[in-house]
C-alpha cells in the first residue's frame, strides 16, 4: 500500500463530445490591432447537469413532480414528471447561479433559495416559466442554504456567511430577522419546522437550535450521543417527519443520522453511514425512506429498523436531490412510489407494493460550467470544472472538446512524460490520468466494462484536513500538491508525491496558517505562494500578508520565505521567469523575487484593484492576469514597461500547443493568436 510521511511543520457514459458554442455578442473574439493580437473564442468546453436542493411537491398539473434548482448562468428552477421524466417547468432565475434550497408551500407556491446572490425566488401555480424574484431577504447575507415553511405558507430560511434566520410573512411579505440562533456559528447549513420551532443546524461546529417562530427565543438542544467521535461536524441536514427530527451530522458522503424525538425530548436512534440529503416524508405506517450504505432503505421509527429495497446507487456522489411520494400510474408502481432525483439529473423510484424500481433520464438540461482550471499540454488544452465538475480535452484549433465527468477540478497540469495529473475537490485528492487509454472514473464515469481506473487515485488528504488541491508542479519526478485546508481551519499544505513509489511527503503549515495557492519549480526546488486565507472565509486569518516561499525537494526544509508585497493578503500565482528570477502576483502586484535568497528585486504595479489572477510562462515572456479583466506581456530580461496585450475579463490562464496563450472568462474558452 502507498504511504504517507507527515513532517510537522452518477451513471453515464465517460466522455461526450462537445463541439464549440456558437459565439454571440458577449463571446465575439476581437480582430488584432496595433501591439494587440487576436483573442479567438473557443466556446464553452464543460457542460452538465448539477441538481443539488430539491422537493417533492405538486407540479403545474396539479400532480406530484421533482422540483430542483439546476446549476448554470443562470440556474434554472425545474419541475420533472415523476411517470415519464419530462419538462414541466424549466424556469430562469435571473442573478442567480445555483441553489440548495427548494420547498413548498401548502398551497402549491414553490421558493427557491440561491447562493452567491443569496437571493429569494417564487413560483406560482399557473406561472408557467417565470418566477418572481423576491430578492435578498437579509441584505449582508449571500447564500440561502436550506428553507421551510409552516402550515401558513410562511417560509424560513438559513443563511451565511453571518448563520442567520429569517422568516418571509406570504402574506404581506414583510422579512423577519431572527439573528444567529447559536452566537458565532456563521452557517446554518439546514432548517426544519413543527410546532411553532424552527430547527437550525450550524457549520462549522455542529450546534442544533430550536428557534420559536413567534418570540424568537432560542435555544440549543443538547448533541446527540456519539457525536465526539465524528470528524466534520456539521448539520448537513435535518428533516422533521411524523414527530421526528432526523439530523444528518457530517459531509456530503455517508455520515450518521441521529433520530431525535419532539414530544419525549431526547435522542432515540442513531443510523449510520446514511447520505442525505432528505429522508422521505412519513408513509401510511410512519415510515421513512433513506438512502443508507448506497441503498435506497426503508426506516421504521418505531422498531428502529432499516430494511433493504434493493434499489442501489453507485459513484462517488449517492445523494437523493428531492425524495417523496408520487402515484405514477404505471404498471408495476402501484398506489404511491417513492421518488427522487439524483445530482446529475437522472431521477429514481421504487414500489413498496411491487419492489420494483428504476433509475432512469430526466430531460433536465444540461448548463456550461464555468472554467476553475485551464492547462495546456503538449497537443491539447485541459479545462477543469467549478462546482459541476468535469475534466475537457480541448483541441486548441478548433475548440472541440471531449468532456469527461468527474470531481470539481481545482488544478490539472500535463507533465513532461504526457501524464495528466488532477487536483480534485474536496479532501484534497491528487488522480493521475494517462490520455492514451479510454477514460474510466468508477467514481463518476465509468469507461467501458473491465477499463482500468483511468484517472487513477493516488493520495487523499482528508486524514490531514485538506480540502483543496489548489496548485500543482513536477519536481525531481516528484508531483508537488498546494492545498488549502478543510472547513473552519488555518494552515494549508505542500504535498510531494511519488508516482513510482506511491510514498506522499506531507508537510501541513509551510507557511504557517497560510493556504498554498501557487507552485512552480526548478534545479530541485519548488517555490510556493501563499494566502492568509483559511477553509472557509469566516475564518479569522491570524496573518496580514501572503507570502512566497522555497522548498528544498530533496533534504525536506524549507529555504526561505519572504512577503514579496507588503499589505497583500494573498500571493496568487508563481512562475519562474526566463531570467531565472520567481515571479509571482500579489493583488495589483507583479513581483520578481531572486530564489537563493528570497530578495525582492523588482515590483510592477501593473493593476488598479487588489484582484490578482495567473501567471504562466511562454517562452522568454510571461502572461499576467490583473484586475479580472486585463493580461499583460512582461519581459523579465527587459526593463521595458511590461505591455498591455488583452483587455477581456478573465479568470485562468494558460499556455498550450505553440507557445499560444488560453485564457477562461466564466464558462468561455479564449486562445490568443500572435500577430504576424
Amino acid at each position: 500500500m502507498p504511504s504517507t510521511r507527515i513532517l510537522a511543520a452518477a451513471v453515464l457514459g465517460a466522455a461526450v463530445l462537445v463541439p464549440p458554442a456558437a459565439a454571440g455578442p458577449a463571446a465575439a473574439g476581437t480582430a488584432p490591432s496595433a501591439g494587440r493580437p487576436a483573442v479567438v473564442p473557443l466556446g464553452t468546453p464543460l457542460s452538465d447537469v448539477l441538481l443539488i436542493g430539491g422537493t417533492v411537491a405538486p407540479g403545474p398539473n396539479g400532480r406530484p413532480a421533482l422540483w430542483n434548482i439546476s446549476t448554470g448562468t443562470p440556474a434554472r428552477l425545474n419541475a420533472v414528471d415523476p411517470a415519464t421524466g419530462a419538462s414541466l417547468v424549466s424556469a430562469p432565475l435571473p442573478g442567480a447561479e445555483g441553489g440548495w434550497a427548494v420547498t413548498a408551500a401548502p398551497d402549491g407556491t414553490i421558493y427557491a433559495g440561491t447562493y452567491n446572490g443569496g437571493r429569494l425566488y417564487r413560483w406560482r401555480p399557473g406561472a408557467g416559466d417565470t418566477v418572481e424574484d423576491l430578492g435578498r431577504p437579509l441584505a449582508d447575507q449571500s447564500f440561502i442554504w436550506r428553507l421551510t415553511t409552516d402550515p401558513d405558507g410562511n417560509v424560513y430560511g438559513g443563511t451565511s456567511p453571518g448563520g442567520r434566520l429569517f422568516r418571509l410573512d406570504a402574506r404581506t411579505g414583510d422579512i423577519r430577522d431572527y439573528g444567529q440562533p447559536v452566537p458565532g456559528q456563521g452557517y446554518i447549513k439546514s432548517i426544519a419546522y413543527a410546532n411553532g420551532k424552527v430547527y437550525t443546524g450550524s457549520y462549522a461546529e455542529a450546534h442544533i437550535a430550536e428557534t420559536d417562530a413567534a418570540t424568537g427565543a432560542a435555544r440549543e438542544l443538547p448533541a446527540p450521543p456519539g457525536l465526539g467521535d465524528i470528524g466534520n461536524k456539521q448539520v448537513y441536514d435535518i428533516n422533521e417527519r411524523g414527530g421526528r427530527l432526523y439530523v444528518r451530522i457530517g459531509s456530503a458522503f455517508p455520515s450518521p443520522m441521529f433520530v431525535y424525538d419532539l414530544a419525549a425530548g431526547q435522542w432515540a436512534d442513531e443510523i449510520p453511514d446514511a447520505h442525505g440529503l432528505d429522508v422521505s416524508p412519513a408513509g401510511d405506517d410512519g415510515e421513512v425512506y433513506l438512502i443508507q450504505k448506497s441503498e435506497l432503505k426503508r426506516y421504521d421509527p418505531k422498531t428502529r429498523q432499516l430494511t433493504g429495497t434493493g434499489l442501489a446507487f453507485t459513484g462517488r456522489v449517492q445523494n437523493a436531490r428531492s425524495i417523496g411520494w408520487a402515484e405514477l400510474g404505471l404498471p408495476d408502481y402501484p398506489g404511491r412510489s417513492v421518488v427522487g432525483t439524483l445530482w446529475r439529473g437522472e431521477m429514481f423510484r421504487y414500489n413498496p407494493q411491487t419492489g420494483k424500481f428504476a433509475i432512469l433520464p430526466t430531460e433536465v438540461k444540461r448548463e456550461p460550467i464555468e472554467i476553475l482550471s485551464l492547462a495546456g499540454g503538449r497537443t491539447s488544452v485541459y479545462a477543469g470544472g467549478f462546482l459541476n465538475g468535469g475534466l475537457s480535452i480541448v483541441d486548441p484549433d478548433s475548440g472541440k472538446a471531449v468532456f469527461n465527468r468527474f470531481s470539481q477540478v481545482e488544478s490539472v497540469m500535463e507533465t513532461a512524460g504526457g501524464k495528466v495529473w488532477i487536483g480534485a475537490y474536496p479532501e484534497a485528492r491528487l488522480y493521475a490520468h494517462d490520455p492514451a487509454q479510454p477514460w474510466s472514473s468508477p467514481e463518476y464515469s465509468p469507461g467501458p466494462p473491465g477499463a482500468a481506473d483511468n484517472p487513477r487515485l493516488a493520495i487523499n488528504l482528508k486524514p490531514h484536513v485538506q480540502m483543496r488541491a489548489r496548485a500543482l508542479t513536477e519536481v525531481d519526478g516528484r508531483i508537488a500538491v498546494g492545498t488549502v485546508p478543510e472547513g473552519d481551519r488555518l494552515g494549508g499544505a505542500l504535498v510531494l508525491h511519488d508516482p513510482r513509489s506511491g510514498e506522499s511527503e506531507v508537510v501541513r503549515n509551510v507557511v504557517q496558517d497560510q493556504s498554498v495557492f501557487g507552485l512552480a519549480a526548478r534545479r530541485g526546488v519548488v517555490y510556493g505562494g501563499t494566502s492568509i486565507t483559511g477553509g472557509l472565509s469566516t475564518t479569522p486569518p491570524t496573518r496580514k500578508e501572503g507570502t512566497v516561499f522555497a522548498w528544498d525537494a530533496a533534504r525536506s526544509r524549507k529555504l526561505w520565505e519572504t512577503v514579496p508585497v507588503p499589505g497583500a493578503g494573498t500571493v496568487s500565482s508563481v512562475a519562474i521567469g526566463s531570467d531565472g528570477n520567481l515571479w509571482g502576483i500579489a493583488g495589483r502586484t507583479v513581483f520578481a523575487v531572486e530564489p537563493r535568497r528570497g530578495t525582492v528585486v523588482r515590483r510592477l504595479a501593473l493593476g488598479t484593484g487588489t484582484a490578482g489572477g495567473d501567471l504562466v510562462t511562454a517562452g522568454r515572456v510571461l502572461y499576467a492576469g490583473l484586475d479580472g479583466d486585463k493580461i499583460f506581456r512582461i519581459d523579465p530580461r527587459s526593463p521595458r514597461t511590461p505591455t498591455l496585450v488583452v483587455e477581456h475579463r478573465n479568470r485562468r490562464l494558460a499556455v498550450g500547443p505553440g507557445g499560444r496563450l488560453f485564457f477562461s472568462d466564466g464558462a468561455d474558452l479564449y486562445r490568443v493568436d500572435p500577430q504576424h
